[in-house]
């Protein structure tokens, strides 16, 4: 048979990978290109990836697909159930071999258990893919950061509505309140009367706008 060179899109397709991933195949030695132009672009035979294209794999992507979801308090579990539903829901009906990462905690705490969990995971090349139910889900401040990493590292980022998280006014009350019983801690080790009156005014304020 004779050989058809493909470009490294049109091969990482057929192995259902994107090029990223399979120009690290290529740095690690675990699949090489069958020609490197002197351009250093990468061509491969398409009759050896002819059997992935009919959906009998020749070498997938062993990293896993993981599925994130989070909410702020103890209160919103019943949110926390709704989003890691609709999370499976979505990764079964795509195929995917998944697993399901929760959290509790403030969406500008980075130091949760299952955001470390999935950054380390993702930094040590164990993750291909990402999926989340909104973006603000993932942090509330620096989920770019985190998206950087991804790409960087090659990981597929699904965020499966774009729209407006429901819960965001509410999140982001109970993150202003966090944020007012740090310095409340401070402040009020001074002891200082003016400092107190303008905490319990600045929690009122946010109190009255999650409610």
């Amino acid at each position: 048979m004779m050989k058809r060179l493909v470009s490294i899109g049109e091969a990482a397709k057929a192995y259902g990978v994107t090029p990223l991933t399979l120009r690290r195949w290529h740095e690690s030695g675990k699949l090489l290109p069958d020609l490197v132009t002197e351009g250093g672009r990468r061509r491969y035979d398409l009759s050896k990836l002819q059997p992935a294209a009919e959906g009998r794999p020749a070498q997938s992507d062993p990293r896993r697909t993981i599925a994130y979801a989070r909410v702020s308090s103890h209160d919103q579990k019943p949110d926390l159930e709704r989003q890691s539903q609709v999370l499976e829901s979505y990764c079964a009906a795509q195929g995917w071999t998944y697993e399901i990462v929760t959290d509790l905690g403030s969406g500008m705490n980075y130091r949760k258990k299952g955001l470390k969990r999935l950054l380390d995971d993702i930094i040590e090349d164990r993750v291909g893919r990402l999926v989340i139910t909104h973006q603000d889900r993932l942090l509330r401040f620096g989920a770019e950061l985190v998206f950087a990493i991804c790409q960087t590292k090659g990981v597929e980022i699904v965020i499966l509505n774009q729209g407006e998280d429901t819960s965001f006014e509410e999140d982001l009350a109970r993150d202003v309140l966090e944020i007012i019983t740090v310095f409340s801690a401070r402040l009020y080790g001074a002891r200082s009367r003016k400092n107190a009156k303008l905490l319990d005014g600045m929690r009122k304020a946010a109190e009255a706008d999650g409610a």
